[in-house]
């Protein structure tokens, strides 16, 4: 028997009475935009219909931090966005407006910051190595009996001795003022500990005795001995599974939710975790069962884990989805030919530059986790004279080939547990697509490599377990989850160009469109597992906003005008074509120069210019993060410049937007009002209620014009006209909140249901939110708007709406139940959202 709803909400972890939100608004805060800045615009997110402010990490971190991911301490709520005071104080009054809180929490990793006495807990390590009281915080490999990798120098060591650039300083030093003035040792602005007694060394001798290893920075990649953020150094990975661990680190979050300031957590990267559903469950535990979401990415159809103890995840299944909805399948093909004229990459050769970009993720910047890996499996063979002939090099080959072929995050086999059929299957698969890569005579340590991943016997009998299976089983997945990060997310999606919109955080970049019938049954089935689940469109991780991708998304429905406005627009800079252009670059760079401009003009140079080189160098086909060739950089900088400011470039791109412009309105107010309205929670990310082009981070993390929002809200609020598709996506965006907040009980309560409804048309998308089976509020919404202007219009086509009467909050028309033509509902706005009138 099927659960019932309440018996579904206890399955999933957070209680029947949880604070559920309806909806949330996320603000990246910063020390210009802190909690008393939240809560000077209260009263414009409340008449916005926000039910939570979906707050970004508020704990302690590194000075001059933009976004507070890099957390330093975990007993403090951060004094530059306004302390535990500020905090309490726009919880309180977001309460007088009916506004509750939820916070993005990082488990998974901590700051290595500059000086490193900020982060109090590796001063210690630093300070004292294995018999520092913090040296079970982080997961650094102790084992080897190496001090904690530091690759903070410029040049290599030698060169820094002969330079006299280390220096021996002595200074109180900030969170240890209890020890008085200390001896520390100076690299320029980093400052780190000098053991006790080393002070008066010669300094090679000094530097050789500390409880740390400076080294060139470049020696990270191969010799790093913790784990990292992905690949990034300056973020050292914490170990939560140790329960003091976890407790020291989440007591301050947990008793923020325990007392009401807060009513929910966004989970930020678990797949990072040694147990993800461990992890939650704890914290599920600790927090009585709160709402709890997670930064989980799902490839393709892969379904979420349903062990884990959360309301869902963070919405990056849905986004994809939706945006493949309002996609037209038949531009699949015409711009893969636009693809291949510019780059030579063709449709199929998408697994193969995904395979090729993991491949070099494993060889360069993840190689110290590659090496670990291999010799804790060189160490359970070694240690069993049945496995003893398994080489340190073939298992290396073994296991690298493994993280290429692996297609998701992670298995979940939990050390000690059975796996589960789902995990069984994703490592066959990687182990099958590795056998195709490996000589036959590896193929014997593959299948060792492959049952110790799967904690089976193997060897002598009876061997199951141990420690260092154990770490090999977890470390694995938590290395999986890295390599398909950098590998697809900051690389491979970075080089494929077919339509930008599919190389998104979390989405399939072969899965070009997804029929309205496939989006209703996923829609249902999320609707029955997943309820809560959050949903979203534009994230402070997402390539390009919400507007962005819709914009570039109507290239499906015209891939030939395209492909034509694409050669005018090289033929109108032919002449300052570099001969060093990459075709990949040209190819990105004019759907960016389109799809963040409008009829008005285009976005700043200075954001584009900044949105090129990271894009430039997260591809790593010329320059590379680490290694930068400035002159191709510059040569293609300057070409960009110079389309930018063109005359003529303006003039075909103005014609084309307002050519497009019917279908880009369209697809802009038909995603957001189906995010807002369909299964889960929606999240509408600071400022994106109005059109709001915006770029990889940092670009998204700018300030948001609250007070022209303010302004937009209160005309239309008054009755007045949209004025423009960002106000008209305003509108949208405040109806369908307010429709949550009116209709509670059809959105998140514990009968709502999902039903999609008929219609005569493939170009609308019309679906019921119901109480019970009782439709109650209404979405329709047009897709594929150009083709269907092609076609004359909605003519005769019709759409089925349940028995009653209905009013549109959006377009403010009345209909009654029954047939009703779709060139009637939709003749004022391209979506409409109808709630039961009687």
């Amino acid at each position: 028997m099927a659960d019932g709803p309440h018996e579904r909400t206890k399955r999933l972890g957070h209680r029947v009475d949880a604070k559920v939100p309806t909806s949330t608004y996320r603000l990246q805060l910063t020390p210009d935009f802190t909690f008393a800045d939240a809560a000077a615009r209260l009263d414009y997110f409340a008449r916005l219909g926000v039910s939570h402010l979906y707050l970004s990490p508020i704990l302690t971190a590194a000075p001059g931090s933009t976004h507070f991911y890099d957390v330093v301490d975990h007993s403090r709520i951060s004094e530059a966005l306004g302390g535990e005071e500020g905090l309490r104080a726009l919880a309180w009054k977001a309460g007088e407006h009916g506004i509750g809180l939820v916070a993005d929490l990082v488990p998974n990793h901590m700051a290595v910051p500059t000086p490193a006495y900020h982060n109090r807990a590796l001063w210690s390590v630093l300070a004292l190595g294995p018999d520092s009281p913090y040296a079970h915080w982080f997961d650094v490999d102790w084992s080897s009996g190496e001090p904690v990798l530091m690759p903070v120098l410029g040049q290599r060591l030698g060169s820094i001795l002969a330079s006299d650039e280390l220096q021996l300083d002595r200074m109180i030093v900030p969170g240890f003022e209890h020890e008085g003035e200390v001896p520390v040792l100076r690299y320029y602005e980093h400052v780190f500990p000098v053991k006790e007694g080393t002070e008066n060394l010669p300094m090679a001798s000094l530097v050789d005795e500390q409880s740390y290893r400076l080294a060139y920075w470049r020696v990270g990649n191969e010799e790093l001995n913790y784990r990292r953020f992905f690949d990034v150094g300056s973020l050292v990975a914490v170990r939560v599974e140790d329960p003091d661990v976890f407790d020291q680190t989440h007591h301050v979050i947990v008793d923020l939710v325990k007392d009401g300031t807060l009513d929910g957590l966004r989970i930020d990267h678990p797949d990072g975790l040694a147990d993800p559903a461990g992890y939650i469950e704890r914290l599920s535990e600790a927090t009585d069962g709160a709402w709890i979401v997670v930064e989980k990415i799902l490839e393709d159809d892969e379904q979420l884990p349903t062990s884990w103890k959360t309301a869902g995840t963070t919405g990056y299944d849905a986004a994809w989805r939706v945006g493949a909805l309002m996609r037209d399948p038949a531009g699949a093909a015409p711009l893969a030919g636009t693809l291949y004229r510019l780059t030579g990459d063709a449709l199929g050769s998408l697994p193969t530059l995904i395979q090729d970009a993991k491949r070099e993720i494993v060889k360069e910047s993840l190689s110290s986790e590659v090496h670990r890996l291999a010799n804790l499996a060189h160490e359970v063979c070694t240690s069993d004279v049945r496995l003893r002939d398994h080489t340190w090099r073939a298992l290396y080959d073994c296991i690298r080939r493994m993280l290429v072929a692996f297609n998701r995050y992670r298995a979940y086999v939990v050390p000690g547990t059975p796996p589960k059929p789902m995990s069984l299957e994703a490592i066959d698969h990687a182990a099958a697509k590795a056998r195709e890569l490996l000589d036959p005579e590896r193929y014997e340590t593959l299948d060792v490599v492959v049952d110790l991943l799967k904690g089976r016997e193997v060897g002598s009998a009876g061997q199951t377990e141990g420690a260092t299976r154990a770490e090999l089983i977890t470390r694995f997945q938590q290395a999986c989850g890295a390599v398909m990060a950098k590998g697809v997310e900051d690389t491979a999606y970075y080089r494929w160009t077919h339509l930008l919109p599919l190389c998104e955080v979390g989405s399939p970049a072969s899965r070009f469109a997804l029929p309205p019938a496939s989006f209703h049954a996923w829609a249902w089935d999320q609707q029955h597992n997943y309820p809560h689940a959050m949903t979203t469109l534009t994230t402070h991780d997402t390539k390009r906003s919400e507007d962005v991708r819709a914009r570039l998304g109507v290239l499906s429905e015209v891939p030939d005008d395209w492909d034509a406005l694409v050669g005018q627009l090289h033929a109108a800079v032919a002449d300052r074509v570099p001969a060093q252009l990459d075709g990949r670059v040209e190819n990105l760079w004019w759907q960016t120069l389109v799809g963040t401009s409008d009829e008005t003009g285009m976005m700043e140079w200075e954001r584009l210019s900044g949105y090129l080189t990271k894009a430039m160098r997260e591809a790593k086909n010329h320059t590379t993060w680490t290694s930068i060739d400035a002159d191709y950089e510059d040569a293609v900088q300057t070409f960009a410049r110079a389309a930018h400011g063109d005359d003529q470039v303006a003039e075909l791109i103005a014609q084309w937007h307002h050519d497009t412009a019917e279908g880009v309105r369209a697809a802009i107010l038909g995603t957001k009002l189906i995010q807002l309205t369909m299964p889960g929670v929606p999240d509408c990310y600071q400022g994106n209620e109005c059109v709001s082009p915006s770029l990889v981070d940092p670009d998204n993390r700018r300030p948001v014009d609250y007070t022209r929002r303010d302004a937009a809200l209160a005309h239309l609020l008054k009755g007045g006209r949209p004025r423009s598709v960002s106000e008209e996506k305003l509108l949208v965006t405040a109806r369908a909140l307010s429709a949550r907040r009116d209709h509670h009980d059809a959105y998140v309560g514990a009968s709502a249901g999902y039903q999609a409804l008929a219609s005569s048309s493939g170009h609308a998308v019309v679906y019921a939110r119901t109480v019970g089976d009782r439709p109650e509020v209404i979405t329709v919404a047009t897709r594929v708007a150009l083709e269907l202007e092609r076609l004359g219009g909605w003519a005769d086509a019709t759409v089925q709406l349940p028995d009653g009467g209905w009013r549109d909050l959006i377009g403010k028309g009345e209909f009654d139940g029954g047939t009703v033509p779709l060139a009637t509902l939709l003749r004022n706005h391209p979506v409409a959202l109808l709630e039961r009138a009687s």
